[in-house]
């Protein structure tokens, strides 16, 4: 079990300063400028603990010419908040519980490989549906090695075998928790951290 991607998260929290950043950004998008004057800090010491919310993908940034916004990763953030409980809680869970998967829940993960995987098993598409789009990436990211760390050559080289828009599934891969990456090498997550589509 990889605990130190779930500790780098919780690490991430683990200042005052950034959650008050957080809460702020919850009431919506917000630039380093209007943080800073409303924590009373300086641009600078916004720009530090923003990087360390980016890096554990807390937050999202775009620029605007000179400025920055920011905004919450809220997806990301509920996901990893029941991450933690996964972990402790799994070895009370009913043996393979992870793998129980109601028929209706079957049937739909079944449905959307079948039409997003051609019989070759090539992707026609990205799915855009968020729920669609973590089944398919579930499916291709269950065909790597759990243990085996992978250079961002090879795994552009494993996504082009499905698709060529190798750029875009390797970061839904890190967006979704898929997998983790570190010096542009990556490696699966634990089961347990990838974005479940079935409690969607």
């Amino acid at each position: 079990m990889q605990l130190d991607k779930l500790v780098n998260y919780h690490k991430a929290l683990a200042d005052p300063t950034r959650i008050k950043i957080l809460i702020i950004l919850a009431e919506g998008e917000c630039n380093g400028q209007i943080l800073a004057e409303k924590l009373c800090v300086t641009p600078a010491t916004i720009t530090h603990h923003a990087n360390k919310l980016r890096e554990a993908s807390l937050i999202n940034e775009r620029r605007d010419k000179n400025t920055i916004y920011f905004t919450l990763n809220e997806y990301f953030i509920h996901n990893n908040a029941t991450a933690i409980l996964d972990v402790i809680y799994r070895n009370v869970a009913k043996e393979g519980a992870w793998d129980d998967m109601d028929d209706t829940h079957k049937k739909l993960q079944d449905s959307v490989v079948r039409n997003f995987i051609t019989p070759e098993g090539k992707l026609k598409q990205i799915p855009a549906q968020l729920k669609k789009k973590l089944i398919i990436l579930e499916h291709l990211v269950s065909q790597l090695e759990s243990g085996r760390k992978y250079t961002e050559q090879e795994i552009n080289q494993f996504i082009k075998l499905f698709h060529e828009d190798f750029a875009t599934i390797r970061r839904e891969f890190i967006m979704h928790q898929f997998m983790y990456r570190e010096n542009e090498i990556y490696e699966l997550n634990p089961r347990e951290l990838w974005a479940r589509w079935d409690i969607l």
